[in-house]
């Protein structure tokens, strides 16, 4: 197979939680530009529709659904409707995501909850859900989103979010754990662990701490709109066909230092 070829997406089925803006919707924008049908999904429909109509525009089918990725009759409807629509699923990328900011010693226990339902529940739920048609097909790549900030502390000075870190952490142990669970069963799951980018999510954070989160990065910038493209894109096609299990950290070298 060519080079080229490895890394083409044509005909192929993914869903994007979280897709209606931020990273999720760079995520779907990069899928799309390469050949994949896309649905996108999250609680704002509005913003998921407006994402889709775009991604229509490059040629490709697209469908946006609300989902709520702590419902889970929320989240089967849209796995139930993506194949009644296109047959399959080739590609889940769990991307839905939440935080709260406060000191370890006052994080509320509705707060801790909350984080963790969105960010390990809702990636469990939604792995298990679209997983179990991978299953039926023999094939699948799971993308899921963690972050830089779930490989080690954090200076409480700039990101006091103790909820957050865990739950990115613990979404790390379950990739590597699903992993080894189905790759014999033919799905591949990777993640992807982001350093600081701009999103509606982290403004105040970046805000706050933007000129000692910049010394901390080797490239001294924040990711960009195009920066998580390839990695995606790499985790989804048949370039990665020997890799699962894994983390790719893209986060301008804050992990090395």
């Amino acid at each position: 197979m060519h080079a080229k070829d490895l890394f083409r997406l044509e005909d192929q089925v993914a869903v994007v939680t979280g897709g209606g803006r931020g990273l999720g919707k760079q995520i779907a924008e990069g899928l799309a530009e390469c050949g994949a049908h896309v649905v996108v999904c999250s609680r704002k429909l509005e913003a998921c529709a407006e994402v889709s109509e775009q991604l229509k525009s490059l040629g490709v089918d697209s469908l946006a659904f609300e989902c709520d990725v702590t419902n889970p009759d929320s989240m089967q409807k849209v796995v139930d409707q993506t194949v009644e629509h296109f047959g399959r699923i080739d590609i889940l990328v769990n991307n839905s995501g939440a935080t709260w900011g406060a000191p370890a010693e006052d994080m509320p226990l509705e707060a801790w909850q909350k984080v963790f339902n969105v960010n390990v529940t809702g990636t469990f739920l939604m792995s298990q859900m679209a997983g179990k048609v991978m299953l039926e097909q023999g094939s699948g790549k799971i993308i899921n989103i963690s972050s830089v900030a779930g490989m080690k502390g954090s200076d409480p000075k700039y990101m006091d979010t103790i909820g957050y870190n865990s739950s990115k952490g613990a979404v790390l142990t379950f990739t590597k754990d699903l992993a080894v669970k189905w790759g014999p069963r033919g799905i591949r799951v990777n993640a992807i662990a982001p350093g600081f980018f701009p999103t509606k999510m982290s403004k105040v954070l970046m805000d706050q701490g933007e000129e000692a989160f910049l010394q901390g990065t080797p490239l001294r910038k924040f990711g960009g709109e195009d920066d998580l493209k390839g990695a995606v894109i790499f985790l989804s096609s048949k370039a990665s066909d020997h890799i699962t299990g894994d983390v790719i950290i893209v986060d301008g070298g804050t992990h090395a230092t």
